[in-house]
């Protein structure tokens, strides 16, 4: 009888542990997911940083693709480069008239940026009016005779 009740105390014993190491086990689990999320912010963090403190970049706007790597961009300042572009860049992205950051030493693509204009006006500039005359358009016809005089 005395090695029954060993027994079963050294059972009970081991459920009791086991349930520990279990808590344990699902604790650590939940430390390693923070782990990870803090981890994911700290390196933001850190990029965002970087961005701030690197030298300042030129706002260009994508042309065309040119390679897999390579494009033809359109700086705002004037001038057109054939630049490479960052890995963390996602390519896809990278379409005609997308905006982008260059780095100004290097001319390599940042980061592609949200467009300037309201998409509505965006849309509107692309839109072709067709073959019209002054005559089609109404209500200029003050502004049209005073430049006739000038």
């Amino acid at each position: 009888a005395t090695t029954e009740t060993a027994r079963e105390k050294a059972l009970v014993n081991y459920r009791k542990k086991l349930l520990e190491h279990r808590e344990l086990d699902a604790r650590l689990k939940d430390m390693r997911d923070k782990l990870k999320d803090l981890s994911k912010e700290y390196d933001k963090s850190e990029n965002d940083l970087k961005a701030l403190q690197s030298v300042g970049q030129i706002v260009g706007e994508v042309l065309r693709q040119l390679t897999e790597e390579k494009f033809i961009v359109k700086a705002t300042n004037g001038p057109r480069y054939v630049v490479g572009c960052r890995r963390q860049v996602d390519k896809k992205k990278l379409k005609q008239g997308t905006r982008v950051a260059l780095d100004m030493t290097t001319l390599t693509i940042m980061r592609y940026l949200p467009r300037e204009v309201d998409p509505l006006v965006y849309n509107m500039s692309h839109e072709d009016p067709g073959n019209i005359s002054y005559s089609e358009v109404g209500g200029l016809s003050e502004q049209i005779r005073e430049l006739r005089e000038v």
